[in-house]
């Protein structure tokens, strides 16, 4: 057991490896997150947390990015909009960019396994995004988003990831200069999850939702229904009332997610770049 209670930082980030924030959101309400880890390290009947040392942890995951939490000025204000899945805490490599980046966060997602079309209109949507002043933000993916992100560098404008695995490595495993190559040219890479987590489905639902939060719209390039993540970014940004934009369904069923969106009126249909960037303003 630690011999000197742990910090804000640390036990939030405790609390983060252990807990849904479900879970400890009406106690992290009324109660400061060193009581709430505390607590739960008292009365764990597996004893697992009381072996758990925050601010070592913390320290150790801190080689290889900072743990921001609610009351650090750089916290995205957005992710309030998810009530009680609001995040514990976010783990991120490039926070100082945070607030710049977050402001005017654009989400470019799609199939990872993508039609040529679809990556042809990635890139022209993603280009006028960035070059609107808006950060292209998406997965790092394969398909879609990685290509979001490769036309938004070209650009020479930021972007924003966010990953559903620990910041110690990419995923994909072989997108890791991609990954790296964000901060270094003044973005930044968020994920929900400390380093050494690795990605599982649970973690990129998690993370699709992280996404939906974080942006003040989607634009969604093609999407397979009810097996994409790009899906439940885009379901989840439209409950928040984020706009959806979905250029038109190209008739592969790899766009069937779009066509429905579009038919339940969750998405609104933007014909070309430019009417995207109409709908942003």
């Amino acid at each position: 057991m630690p011999s000197t209670a742990p910090s804000e930082r640390a036990a939030r980030a405790a609390l983060a490896a252990h807990f849904f924030p479900h879970q400890v959101a009406a106690q992290l309400t009324h109660h400061p997150a060193e009581e709430v880890w505390q607590y739960g390290a008292d009365h764990d009947s597996s004893g697992r947390l009381a072996q758990y040392n925050p601010s070592e942890e913390l320290a150790n995951a801190q080689l290889t990015c900072r743990f921001v939490i609610p009351s650090d000025d750089v916290w995205p204000a957005a992710l309030a909009d998810l009530g009680s899945d609001c995040p514990i805490g976010l783990w991120v490599r490039g926070h100082e960019q945070l607030p710049r980046l977050t402001a005017r966060a654009v989400a470019v997602t799609g199939n990872r396994a993508a039609t040529p079309e679809a990556i042809t209109r990635t890139k022209a949507y993603a280009t006028a995004v960035a070059e609107a002043g808006h950060t292209v933000t998406a997965t790092l993916a394969y398909g879609v988003d990685a290509a979001a992100h490769r036309a938004a560098a070209q650009t020479g404008h930021p972007t924003l990831a966010v990953l559903p695995r620990g910041l110690d490595r990419a995923h994909p495993h072989d997108h890791a200069q991609l990954l790296s190559s964000i901060p270094a040219s003044g973005g930044a890479v968020v994920s929900l999850f400390r380093p050494g987590t690795p990605a599982s489905g649970a973690t990129l639902r998690a993370s699709s939702t992280l996404l939906a939060s974080i942006v003040r719209a989607v634009v969604l390039v093609e999407a397979l229904d009810h097996a994409e993540a790009a899906m439940h970014t885009a379901e989840v940004a439209a409950d928040l009332n984020r706009p959806v934009l979905v250029p038109p369904p190209t008739g592969d069923v790899r766009a069937d997610g779009n066509v429905r969106l579009l038919a339940e009126q969750r998405a609104v249909l933007v014909p070309d770049p430019a009417h995207a960037l109409t709908a942003l303003r």
